[in-house]
């Protein structure tokens, strides 16, 4: 995922940053209300989930969200605050909010409910995906092939991740580039290079491939072997 975190606690703010990018996902962390506006501007749509802190610096979370949602914005957000009053949290959900946690929170149940705000935003009901004999458990970070696990690093799974939520789509450089590193990323172009090659080669026997389109970007479809084998299946 793209994330904005918007956190103005240093101490906070840091482990989840820690915690996200340790996962593969790209985070862009905003501590100021002025700078989390800055980010939306600077990347409008490019974001899969905001993570929004209520109380900041120069400004109020739900001011952020209302901005949001009045773009008729569909980006999913969810609100972290240490309200608990049961009238505050229907505040936030009525202003547009998909979800939220009450601090403390555990950081297991907020990697869940991430990935059900993005889930529910891409029509997905839940979090397995399988094309062909590739099958991806995002809940659990489990990539296998005919059954066999695949072993990916954190980048190379959210590199799948995207490709394999819209089989037959084609990214760009650029998109796989803001889908797996933040603004403060010192990466280029020739970073989404390495790792599908790299992918390419760990889901070589999955009956999936990841096809240059000359001039476009990456796709992922079935392989034509597979295709084929289907095609002959079908025949009486």
């Amino acid at each position: 995922m793209r994330l904005l975190l918007v956190e103005d606690n240093e101490d906070l703010g840091d482990a989840l940053d820690r915690h996200f990018r340790g996962g593969g996902h790209a985070v862009d962390w905003a501590r100021s209300a002025p700078e989390a506006e800055d980010y939306l501007r600077a990347e409008a749509g490019g974001y899969d989930l905001v993570i929004l802190d209520i109380m900041l610096p120069g400004g109020d979370g739900r001011e952020i969200l209302q901005q949001i949602r009045a773009r008729e914005d569909d980006l999913p957000v969810l609100i972290l605050t240490a309200r608990s009053q049961v009238t505050d949290r229907v505040h936030l959900l009525d202003l547009g909010a998909d979800d939220y946690m009450t601090k403390p929170f555990d950081v297991a149940e907020l990697d869940a409910r991430c990935r059900a705000v993005v889930r529910r935003r891409h029509g997905q009901s839940q979090s397995l995906v399988q094309v062909g004999a590739l099958e991806l458990d995002a809940a659990a970070s489990r990539v296998t092939a005919g059954g066999q696990p695949l072993d990916l690093r954190s980048r190379e799974l959210r590199l799948l991740e995207v490709l394999i939520a819209q089989p037959g789509q084609v990214f760009s450089k650029s998109q796989l580039m803001d889908k797996l590193f933040g603004l403060a990323d010192d990466a280029s172009e020739n970073a989404i290079e390495v790792y599908i090659g790299r992918l390419r080669k760990k889901i070589q026997d999955s009956g999936v491939v990841i096809e240059t389109v000359r001039g476009l970007g990456y796709r992922l479809r079935e392989s034509a072997e597979e295709d084929s084998g289907k095609t002959q299946r079908q025949q009486p």
